[in-house]
């Protein structure tokens, strides 16, 4: 029997651990999933916005392969810590697949970026989606103006979110503390801001499309932006999805919806490039763009000019780094861990055992489903690497180790009680299911009836 542990069980953790299953070379493999959360799923279930049910709805599909009968899905257990270094995983499994994503945000590097109110994207993901590390206290949504720095799929999630009101929430998995702030939000004006032109934006047409839909809200942009865009006049050079970002804008530009009443605005600006982020006391009063315009190579350069425009919450979301467990090697330049076709290099060597994949393995970048090829390759090395890794010598019960090193997982049963507890408190407060959002809550909740 060949034991592997898979280290995440976002989507290229789970599908990782079906690529290993569902083969024929090596039949009797046994996989466990882990994750330093008593929760599966990863950012589908703690990254992708409430009011996305479609793609939550992934949920079921990733379940069904956790499900499968040589795959365990093992909670609450932190890899990376003193009591359980990736060293130490080995002594436990065969092979070890690093799944862990990428979990830093990337920061500005301006002034004024740690004042109250400047916050990641990240976190504000984190808060209304109910992820146990963060902040109890939540964010100050008593300002009239809100600024998003970024214009990729997370940065229309967060604009989206925002500019929602709470009868579009309540029917949402979102917590029920973050439903009562924003519900009480003041925010009325959402600006989402980049620092290039709409024919370079990393959204896709899908997100951007969302925003005209909301129905409670107006878009608008601003013809000046629009027309340094050397591609906006005749987009018809552009690959189809940029293409598409730029026809819907021009649809939005023309329409002129900003000037309908609505009860909050969602503007859309292109080439500003912050520079500072501007205080009264202690918070966030406004943010310094430079404006920006083409240097020819597709990149952009500032123009001297500058613009200020009004927040009192300022959410950044321009992009991830990887973060991996600490005694795995890692290249800061790349926020990756070094590898070759999913082998863990150490000094430029192979690492008999270790292996990664996922943003992890190549950086944060495509969609969910890019991770089915990245997982199948990684899959590909270990299966190939069988016959070595079956010499090696491990424990016969990872997981009676597990808790003898101190660790306290929650096996599949107890995800299936969170699961319970979460609907029954949907119930009580008249709602769908409700996801819980503390550790505290989440462990007691897997330990009832288990």
């Amino acid at each position: 029997m060949l034991r592997v542990a898979v280290v995440g069980s976002g989507p290229s953790g789970v599908y990782t651990a079906q690529s290993l299953v569902e083969q024929t070379l090596v039949p009797d493999i046994q996989v466990h999933v882990l994750d330093r959360l008593p929760c599966p799923y990863g950012l589908v279930r703690y990254g992708v916005a409430p009011d996305h049910e479609k793609i939550k709805s992934l949920q079921r599909n990733l379940r069904t392969i956790l499900e499968h009968e040589r795959i365990g899905f093992v909670g609450n257990v932190g890899v990376g810590t003193a009591e359980l270094t990736p060293g130490r995983l080995l002594e436990l499994y065969h092979a070890v697949v690093y799944c862990v994503g990428a979990a830093r945000d990337r920061r500005l590097g301006v002034p004024g970026e740690d004042l109250a109110g400047s916050c990641s994207a990240t976190d504000f993901v984190s808060w209304y989606s109910a992820h146990p590390d963060a902040s109890a206290f939540g964010f100050a949504l008593d300002g009239r103006s809100a600024v998003v720095i970024g214009v990729g799929n997370v940065a229309v999630d967060v604009t989206r979110v925002l500019a929602r009101g709470p009868d579009e929430l309540r029917p949402t998995d979102v917590p029920q503390g973050a439903l009562g702030a924003l519900s009480a939000s003041g925010v009325r004006e959402v600006h989402m801001v980049g620092r290039r032109g709409p024919s370079q934006a990393r959204f896709t047409t899908k997100e951007l499309r969302e925003l005209g839909a909301l129905p409670t809200a107006r878009v608008g942009v601003e013809p000046a932006d629009l027309a340094l865009d050397p591609a906006y006049a005749d987009p018809s050079g552009l690959p189809a999805v940029n293409r598409r970002n730029v026809e819907v804008v021009r649809g939005w530009a023309t329409a002129q919806r900003a000037v309908e009443p609505a009860e909050r605005f969602i503007r859309l600006r292109f080439f500003l490039r912050p520079v500072e982020i501007l205080g009264e006391g202690a918070r966030v009063a406004a943010v310094r763009f430079e404006r920006t315009v083409p240097d020819g190579t597709g990149g952009v350069r500032g123009t001297g000019a500058y613009e200020d425009i009004e927040a009192q919450l300022v959410l950044r979301a321009v992009g991830y780094r990887g973060a991996p467990p600490e005694g795995l090697p890692f290249d800061p330049t790349r926020g990756t861990v070094p590898h070759a076709a999913g082998r863990v290099l150490r000094d430029g060597t192979p690492s008999l055992g270790e292996y990664v994949a996922g943003w992890i393995k190549r950086g944060p970048s495509g969609v969910i489903g890019t991770n089915r090829p990245c997982a199948k390759e990684t899959a590909a090395s270990v299966l190939h690497d069988a016959s070595l890794l079956a010499r090696r010598t491990v424990a016969d019960d990872p997981l009676a180790a597990l808790r003898a090193w101190g660790q306290s997982p929650v096996e599949w049963p107890g995800w299936l009680s969170i699961e319970e507890a979460e609907e029954a408190l949907g119930r009580t407060l008249g709602r769908g299911s409700v996801k819980i959002p503390d550790w505290p809550g989440l462990l007691s909740a897997a330990t009832d009836g288990h």
